[in-house]
């Protein structure tokens, strides 16, 4: 296992963080998967194996498993093993309506984390209008305020909006971490983004390395080819967070690990994974396997946003961002599903009018109306 200095902190995290929002669910036949229902035995051995093979960072959250993967948690760090780890959880910002709901949730979680404080209290997938309630309330004064009393020891954020509003959040308080989604898929301007959070000593955590199972799985056979070219031996999981390591800005990535195989091949993969770990020709493949998967989009779309609220309550980007990455990452059915949804909750593009409103907003000059014929097609086989 490889450590890193965590931030301005005085000590050292393995560059795996045990992500646990994908644990294994018990199984009844004929029936889908209740979230709730974790298989308690699987998810703790798993946790504590990888406890016990160095990776000393657990990270949960509020919703994770519908309020049961803190309970989980909890029962996984008895025996000894919560004085071996760093524990993250995150306050459920988009609840919070006065600001003694923060000390509601947060005692609420040490009660399910079994513990009397927590390492790192993040405020969970921040954006701009969790971001508005967190100056009207003065959540930040709180931070402080159980920082003080000794509930919390670090406070951080997760952080899901547009990149141009990272800045805002990082330079607004004393983070001590900041956790991101960071991928060869994502924007590579946020390889700035993480060296300036990293010049200011605050720790990067990096979740979805694998964006969501996605770069694991049913990858392209041209892709395949072009990373066996250089080692045959090495995964689709291994050539993903090698990248993500490869980033000395980077302090850990999280995984969300559903089998204990994934445990053993993630710990396996940890042992090499360090700065630097890959060659100038290896990063062009990783730079050629994006250029494949793009080259797969059937919609150009940016998601700016430009073309929403539609008067209709379409919500374009999103089925746009859905129509490309069940071609982009061969994910018909999972994309399906997600698409069941959508219509489900009458914000399908089967809903356009074709009144034109937002084609002429869209700075990309797209035919969003016959865009949105193609995807509803595709996506309501």
């Amino acid at each position: 296992m490889q450590y890193r200095k965590f931030g301005k902190l005085d000590f050292n995290v393995s560059t795996l963080g045990f992500g646990s929002m994908r644990l294994p669910l018990e199984k009844a036949e004929g029936q889908e998967p209740d979230m709730k229902k974790i298989d308690e035995q699987k998810a703790i051995e798993m946790i504590r194996y990888a406890i016990d093979s160095g990776v000393n960072y657990v990270d949960t959250a509020y919703p994770y498993h519908g309020g049961m993967s803190e309970v989980l948690v909890g029962k996984t760090l008895k025996d000894g093993y919560r004085e071996k780890i760093k524990l993250t959880t995150k306050m459920p910002i988009w609840l919070v309506k006065t600001i003694e709901d923060c000390d509601k949730y947060l005692n609420e979680q040490l009660e399910k984390l079994q513990t009397d404080h927590i390492d790192f209290y993040l405020l969970h997938a921040m954006n701009k209008e969790r971001w508005n309630t967190v100056k009207e309330l003065d959540i930040l004064s709180f931070l402080d305020k159980a920082k003080k009393d000794g509930r919390i020891k670090h406070a951080g954020f997760s952080f899901h909006e547009d990149i141009d509003f990272f800045k805002v959040i990082l330079d607004a308080y004393d983070w001590d971490m900041c956790q991101v989604q960071f991928n060869y898929m994502e924007d590579r301007r946020w390889e700035e983004e993480i060296k300036y959070a990293a010049s200011k000593n605050v720790a990067v955590v990096v979740m979805e390395p694998l964006l969501g199972g996605k770069l694991a799985a049913n990858q392209p056979e041209e892709i395949k080819a072009e990373f066996d070219r250089l080692n045959p031996e090495r995964t689709p999981v291994d050539w993903a967070l090698r990248w993500v390591l490869n980033h000395p800005e980077v302090t850990l990535l999280l995984s969300g690990m559903g089998d204990i195989r994934q445990v053993e091949e993630n710990i396996h993969i940890m042992d090499k994974a360090s700065v630097n770990n890959l060659s100038a020709e290896e990063l062009k493949a990783i730079d050629r396997a994006r250029e494949i998967y793009e080259s797969k989009t059937r919609v150009k779309c940016t998601g700016c946003s430009y073309c929403v609220p539609c008067p209709q309550n379409v919500i374009i980007p999103d089925i746009f961002s859905t129509y490309n990455e069940s071609v982009m990452y061969s994910i018909e059915e999972q994309s399906r599903n997600l698409y069941k949804r959508i219509i489900k909750a009458e914000k399908d593009a089967a809903k356009c009018i074709e009144c034109g409103s937002c084609e002429a907003q869209c700075p990309q000059k797209l035919p969003i109306i016959e865009h949105l014929k193609e995807a509803h097609e595709y996506l309501s086989k």
